[in-house]
């Protein structure tokens, strides 16, 4: 028996990897957080399956039902939304199972970060602008932030932000970042990426109050960095014309002479 941890994507039934598909359906009990994972998923199910919406249900209660299930020998298929590497709450799961001595696996699933910056068809970093991206969000009910990471410290290095879980105090992201990145960094909000009803607002620091309006529903992420709005930029080295590199050798004095 084992846990199927499983990354179910932003949003979209097909964005999942073949490997949870097939996990999902080999397992005979599927444990999903309904709040966020599309219904379509659990088609994948195979028939007579027990499919147990987390969203109500407490750690202890989840807990409960993987031991009933680790009992009877069943697989479990365990769908988060997005990828279970960030703000999944895997890692409290993994702690008890590892303390029950139930095994486990983990597979991985398109964040909704990469999810936005689809649905923008952006690049986030781009050559002599940016290469980097830093994940974070706002300290919430839930989970606070450690002191170290706040918003003004990481607008210092001018990566691309991509921030979850704080459209909500929209006014204090724009105040700590307008300092930093100036109040034309452009700026993208996108809600519920992927789904049916996806939404987007594009904006400078400036004008995105006043662009977004009073719709500011918890599920969207903000990206902000020069990144998307760049038309400038260099172009990548890797695929110029006299770059020397294994697959494509080039002079007369390459570095891998006998690349193929």
């Amino acid at each position: 028996m084992t846990v199927h941890f499983i990354g179910a994507g932003p949003g979209a039934a097909d964005l999942i990897t073949l490997r949870g598909r097939d996990l999902i359906a080999s397992s005979p009990v599927c444990l999903y957080a309904g709040s966020l994972v599309p219904q379509a998923l659990l088609a994948h199910c195979p028939p007579g399956a027990r499919i147990v919406n987390t969203a109500p249900l407490s750690l202890d209660e989840i807990m409960a039902e993987i031991s009933t299930a680790h009992g009877a020998g069943q697989d479990v298929a365990r769908l988060h939304s997005g990828d279970l590497s960030v703000w999944s709450a895997m890692g409290e799961q993994l702690r008890r199972l590892r303390a029950l001595n139930i095994p486990y696996d983990v597979t991985p699933g398109v964040p909704s970060f990469a999810a936005a910056a689809a649905a923008l068809a952006t690049e986030l970093t781009l050559p002599g602008l940016t290469q980097s991206v830093v994940l974070t969000r706002t300290s919430g009910r839930a989970t606070a932030m450690p002191a170290a990471e706040n918003l003004p410290a990481f607008a210092a290095t001018g990566a691309t932000l991509a921030i979850h879980l704080s459209v909500h105090v929209l006014d204090k992201v724009v105040a700590d970042l307008t300092p930093h990145y100036g109040p034309d960094c452009p700026v993208a909000v996108v809600w519920r990426a992927t789904w049916p009803d996806e939404r987007i607002v594009r904006a400078t620091l400036a004008t995105l109050q006043t662009a977004i309006g009073a719709e500011m529903e918890r599920t969207a992420l903000i990206l902000v960095g020069p990144a998307l709005a760049a038309e400038g930029f260099e172009e990548s080295r890797l695929y110029a014309g006299d770059y020397d590199r294994r697959f494509r050798p080039v002079g007369t004095d390459p570095r891998f002479p006998d690349a193929t």
